[in-house]
């Protein structure tokens, strides 16, 4: 199986194809032994989602699922997840059916919760957590049994294409979208606003773009990455490449974990001088507040979800290269299902959770509606949720930062601040030139 797009499939419009129709799964474990291969493969030309203990290879896309106004229709996204959950197994002749979790689905989704979004079904997914390593392929019947009939099907990826290269570049450009004074001046203007009433808190982005002397390629990025930061969920799909820290939403049967971040503080290397910077973090009533209010918008978002759910009074502290940020893990159980009442997949319930007041504001309407006004920027899927979701509803979505949109030689970088009462428009400025670097550092090297 190559890659390509055998079928399309939209969601959330009346006359959609259903993917069920006309495709079909198999899987099965394969050898450990294959995912080196696998993996190099899928680095170079698939998409990718990769942490300790989990990672999600593909390639190829056996259809398409949209969402035509976004993540902000919940019917929409329910019927996606039906979709997915839709497509059968194949029936090999000489035996039955394939058994397992069946097809996932993987994406990149925009911030906007109400723009298009897209997910891909891969024709390939490899997925390797640790306990065991399974294939699932998805085509047509016929498609499906060739593929099984050359089992293990992964093992013979087709080579990548090579570098057009050599890497990291030798000469780069670096242009901010705005002048340290106008964003500065952004910020300011952000705190009148609070100050008004209205809004309690605006996350303003700001954007530098990196011009190289050759192209960036995908791969590249994911192994230095994995390397700067492997506490992180590296990710690439199309085009969109990153290591975020912030997991927004992982289903594992009736689990649900989400894990918030938000108050930052640098990193210097100094193990003392970090301690003391670190305890300052913890201590401050202000990056204390603005964290409480993302805690406290996920659990009042899952609550009515869960039969279970809590977070401790107190945030812990994730440390990572270079800066650290204040974070509560918050952890529950889904209420068990009911003719009336489905339980929810994982897209549903990250659909219902973005855009937390990590990477938009509080209260959620009142900050977009400031946004959309006054940030005059195209966030694209910057800050929005990637992740996959599988056919039976586990999965996981994190939050698109740390990210860097990519075309050809050039990259696009964002980096977000959330701006609340007491926030210095110079110290913002200073957070998103510590957020910036984690790119930077991986995407060149003078």
């Amino acid at each position: 199986m190559t890659g390509g797009t055998r079928g399309s499939a939209t969601s959330g419009q009346g006359d959609a194809a259903t993917p069920g129709a006309t495709l079909c799964w198999a899987s099965a474990e394969i050898d450990p032994g294959t995912l080196a291969a696998v993996r190099r493969y899928a680095h170079c030309a698939g998409r990718v989602l990769e942490r300790d203990g989990l990672s999600v290879l593909t390639w190829g896309t056996a259809c398409h699922l949209q969402l035509a106004f976004g993540i902000s229709d919940a019917a929409a996204v329910h019927e996606l997840e039906a979709q997915l959950a839709a497509i059968p197994p194949a029936r090999p002749a000489d035996g039955p059916a394939s058994i397992g979790p069946g097809p996932l689905a993987i994406g990149a989704l925009a911030f906007d919760p109400t723009a298009l979004s897209q997910l891909v079904v891969p024709e390939i997914a490899v997925v390797a957590d640790g306990t065991s390593c399974r294939a699932t392929t998805v085509g047509t019947q016929a498609e499906v049994a060739r593929a099984l009939a050359g089992f293990p099907f992964v093992a013979d990826a087709p080579a990548p294409e090579p570098d057009d290269g050599a890497w990291p570049p030798e000469a780069f450009q670096l242009r901010s979208a705005r002048s340290h004074t106008d964003f500065r001046d952004q910020v300011a203007r952000a705190l009148g606003a609070i100050r008004a009433g209205g809004v309690d808190k605006v996350v303003l982005v700001r954007e530098v773009t990196v011009v190289a002397d050759q192209p960036f390629h995908q791969h590249h990025l994911l192994e230095r990455l994995r390397a700067l930061h492997p506490s992180c969920l590296a990710f690439a799909v199309d085009g969109f490449v990153g290591a975020s820290p912030e997991l927004l939403l992982r289903r594992t049967g009736r689990e649900v974990v989400s894990q918030p971040l938000a108050g930052t503080v640098a990193r210097s290397g100094d193990p003392e001088e970090d301690r003391h910077l670190a305890a300052g973090l913890l201590a401050s009533a202000k990056e204390r507040s603005e964290h409480r209010i993302v805690v406290d918008a996920i659990l009042g978002t899952l609550r009515p979800s869960c039969s279970h759910l809590a977070a401790p009074d107190l945030p812990h502290l994730l440390e990572l290269r270079n800066v650290a940020h204040l974070a509560t893990r918050v952890t529950g159980q889904l209420a068990a299902p009911t003719p009336d009442a489905p339980m929810p997949g994982a897209l549903a319930l990250a659909a219902a959770l973005h855009p937390t007041p990590a990477v938009g504001g509080w209260p959620t309407a009142a900050a977009l509606g400031y946004l959309a006004k006054f940030e005059e920027l195209d966030r694209d899927r910057f800050a929005g949720p990637v992740g996959w979701v599988r056919a039976d509803g586990d999965g996981e979505w994190w939050i698109g930062i740390r990210s860097a949109l990519l075309d050809g030689p050039r990259a696009r970088l964002m980096a977000g601040v959330g701006v609340v009462e007491g926030s210095d428009p110079a110290a913002e400025l200073a957070e998103t030139q510590l957020k910036l670097q984690a790119l930077l550092a991986a995407a060149v090297r003078p």
